[in-house]
């Protein structure tokens, strides 16, 4: 497992060029306007566009930040690793094997053609079909109780409660018309473990759920950290388990873009069009980015580029040569 493996490597006491890279990106991005807001979920178009945030959690509990790094915006799809790794607690990894897949679609984070040609499987759980089905699978005895769980989990995720933005599920349940069509194809192929109606409604609700740049590098750092919050202390999930959910982020984590994601930058990352990156350095740290402009597939244009520069900086990709790895965890540049 590569939760045991990362028990072993060393780490460093310290990280003094955390926030000078931080700033760094921050900086050389603050200028960036490449993309456009999500124009499709009213809530969303309102948004700022200048709005930026760049921001490192380590395993030690060390934070690091720039720009908006307090303000609160949608975690829309980058709330489903962490819905996942919810299924994987509650489960184990089998479930995910068998009633959603782990393959790359190569289609559109919304398609419904992978619901309707064989093998008939959402194939993943962070593209909406697979996402849907894992919202479903959830065990609670009700929708109130399918939805307070899942929030509860992400507050201890990210040390802190976190709330719903009441006006961005209104505006996206209002619409979100093709997702009512991705639940009725998969209850109409019996994938579903509960109703359309229920599961989209909690699915709306993740979505729609309150975050900072700050919070959501805390949750990406509880999963560096082998699901041990490092800011509370809290063994929030499994560690076994989240070399499973780090595997999905760096396959299928930004959609269209995400061998481009894998080839570029090299560590597991998810995001959402909140606006809203987090991604995670197994061992060492988590690194958002929040920038509501997003390219055409979907990701965050200032929040990939900042953590790709990041990730370049540091040398954190994990197909690095293991030497050069272990050389920049001592800080041997």
């Amino acid at each position: 497992m590569l939760s045991t493996l990362l028990a072993t490597l060393p780490l460093r006491a310290a990280e003094p060029r955390l926030q000078a890279v931080v700033d760094a990106a921050y900086a050389a991005f603050r200028e960036d306007e490449g993309g456009e807001v999500a124009g499709y979920i009213p809530a969303l178009a309102k948004v700022d566009p200048a709005h930026f945030a760049v921001v490192i959690v380590t395993v030690d509990g060390e934070v690091h930040v720039a720009g908006d790094s307090g303000r609160s915006f949608a975690i829309m799809s980058a709330a489903k690793p962490f819905t996942l790794a919810l299924l994987l607690q509650q489960l184990g990894p089998g479930i995910v094997l068998e009633k959603i897949g782990v393959e790359p679609t190569g289609l559109p984070f919304n398609a419904l053609s992978n619901i309707e040609n064989p093998p008939l499987a959402p194939l993943n759980p962070m593209v909406n079909a697979g996402a849907i089905t894992a919202v479903s699978l959830l065990q609670a005895a009700s929708a109130a109780e399918r939805w307070s769980g899942l929030l509860d989990w992400y507050s201890a995720f990210a040390g802190e409660r976190l709330e719903l933005l009441e006006p961005v599920y209104q505006s996206v349940a209002s619409g979100g018309y093709r997702n009512h069509a991705v639940a009725d194809l998969l209850q109409l192929h019996g994938m579903l473990g509960a109703s359309p109606a229920e599961t989209l409604d909690v699915y709306n609700r993740q979505s729609s759920v309150g975050v900072t740049a700050r919070q959501l590098a805390v949750m990406g750092a509880t999963l560096a950290n082998g699901g041990l919050n490092p800011l509370t202390g809290q063994q929030v999930m499994r560690r076994d388990y989240v070399d499973e959910v780090l595997a999905l982020m760096l396959l299928s984590g930004f959609y269209d873009e995400s061998g481009w994601w894998a080839y570029t930058a090299g560590i597991p990352a998810k995001s959402g069009v909140g606006g809203g990156v987090v991604a995670v350095v197994p061992g060492r740290m988590a690194i958002a980015g929040y920038s509501p402009r997003l390219s055409p597939a979907g990701n965050s244009v200032r929040g990939m580029r900042a953590v790709q520069y990041i990730a370049s900086e540091l040398e954190l990709s994990l197909f690095l040569p293991v030497h050069r790895a272990r050389n920049s965890r001592h800080g041997e540049n």
